[in-house]
C-alpha cells in the first residue's frame, strides 16, 4: 500500500492532537466552502478531503485555514517554476527520477506521523535540474492532500546527505531556495514534527546555516543531525524504514517507483490543476507582489562555498 492509513484507535489519537471534533467537522468544512465561494480572487474549489487536511494542518481554526487556501493558491500563480508544466513523463523530469529518491513512505510512527525520505543516489551523478526537483517534492505533498483520507499527525523528514558535495549544493539558487521554503512553510498544511539529518559531514553545516533565516524558529528547533544512524531509531521505527537504513519497509527504488506510478496516475488531475490558481486582479484587497510573498530578492546572502 502506498500510504497505510491509521488504525481507528490511532485516528482518535490524533484527532485529539489535531483538535478535530467529529460533532463539528462538517460544519466547519461547509464554513470554508462557503467562504471560498466568496472570494473572487480563488479558483472554484470544492474538494472536501483536500479542504479538510487543510483544517487538520491548522488544528481546525477557521483563521488559519482560510489563510493557508489563500496563500495555497496564490503560490500556484506566483511560483510557475514550480506549479506549472507539472509532467512527470517530461525528459527533465526523468532526469530527475533517475538521481534522487524523495518518497513518502508508507507506514507511520507509532504517534501517527508520516515519515518522509530524501536522498541524492550517488555523489558523482549530476546535480538534478534544481526547480523541477522542487516541483516533484510539491506534486507528491499534492497527492498526499488528496490521499491523507484519515489525516496524520504530522510529518518527519530524513535528509540523507551522505552524497551532498559543494559541487551539487553551488547549482541551488539561492531565490529558488528561499521561495520553495516559503511556499512549503505558509502554503501547505503539513505540521512538521521532526527533520532528521543523517550522514552528516562539515559541509552539512554549511547547508544548515544557509537556510536557517528562511525557517520559522519552531522548525529551526525541530532539526537533528546524526552522525550515527542508530540515534534515528530513537525517533523512528525500524519497521517503517526502508531496508537500506536498517529497516523493515523494503528496498527504497521500490517504495519510490511506486510514487512514480502514481504521478503517472494523477497526471490527467496535474494538468486539469493548471488554471486552479488565484488572480491577483479580483482580489479584493491589494493584490500581492512578489515582494509582499517574497520579500526582496537582494535581502539576503548568496550561499557560499569553500
Amino acid at each position: 500500500m502506498l500510504l497505510i492509513q491509521p488504525t481507528e484507535e490511532m485516528s482518535k489519537q490524533i484527532q485529539v492532537g489535531l483538535n478535530e471534533n467529529p460533532a463539528t467537522r462538517d460544519k466547519d468544512l461547509e464554513a470554508i466552502k462557503e467562504w471560498l465561494t466568496k472570494q473572487p480572487h480563488l479558483p472554484q474549489f470544492d474538494d472536501d478531503q483536500v479542504i479538510m487536511t487543510f483544517l487538520r494542518g491548522c488544528n481546525f481554526s477557521l483563521e488559519r485555514c482560510k489563510k493557508k487556501l489563500d496563500m495555497y493558491f496564490t503560490m500556484r500563480a506566483a511560483l510557475p517554476e514550480l506549479f506549472s508544466n507539472r509532467d512527470i513523463a517530461r525528459p527533465v523530469m526523468q532526469d530527475v527520477l533517475k538521481v534522487v529518491h524523495v518518497p513518502v513512505l508508507p507506514g507511520l510512527t507509532k504517534e501517527g506521523n508520516r515519515v518522509i525520505l530524501m536522498r541524492g543516489i550517488h555523489k558523482d551523478l549530476p546535480t538534478p535540474n534544481v526547480s523541477e526537483a522542487m516541483k516533484l517534492v510539491l506534486m507528491i505533498g499534492d497527492v498526499r492532500l488528496k490521499e491523507e483520507s484519515h489525516g496524520v499527525a504530522g510529518d518527519v523528514y530524513i535528509l540523507d546527505a551522505e552524497v551532498a558535495t559543494p559541487t551539487h549544493f553551488a547549482k541551488f539558487p539561492p531565490t529558488l531556495v528561499k521561495k520553495f521554503l516559503v511556499c512549503v512553510q505558509e502554503a501547505y498544511p503539513a505540521k512538521l514534527k521532526q527533520v532528521h539529518v543523517i550522514n552528516i559531514s562539515p559541509f552539512v553545516d554549511t547547508i544548515h546555516n544557509f537556510v536557517k533565516p528562511f525557517l520559522k524558529e519552531k522548525i529551526r528547533n525541530r532539526i537533528f543531525m546524526h552522525s550515527n544512524i542508530n540515534t534515528l531509531y530513537e525517533y523512528i521505527p525500524k519497521e517503517i524504514l526502508p531496508s537500506e537504513y536498517g529497516g523493515d519497509a523494503g528496498p527504497i527504488n521500490v517504495i519510490h517507483d511506486k510514487w512514480i506510478k502514481k504521478l503517472e496516475e494523477y497526471q490527467p488531475w496535474f494538468t486539469e490543476q493548471e488554471n486552479v490558481k488565484a488572480n491577483e486582479t479580483l482580489r479584493p484587497d491589494k493584490p500581492k507582489t512578489h515582494d509582499d510573498l517574497f520579500g526582496l530578492d537582494g535581502s539576503f546572502r548568496q550561499l557560499t562555498i569553500d
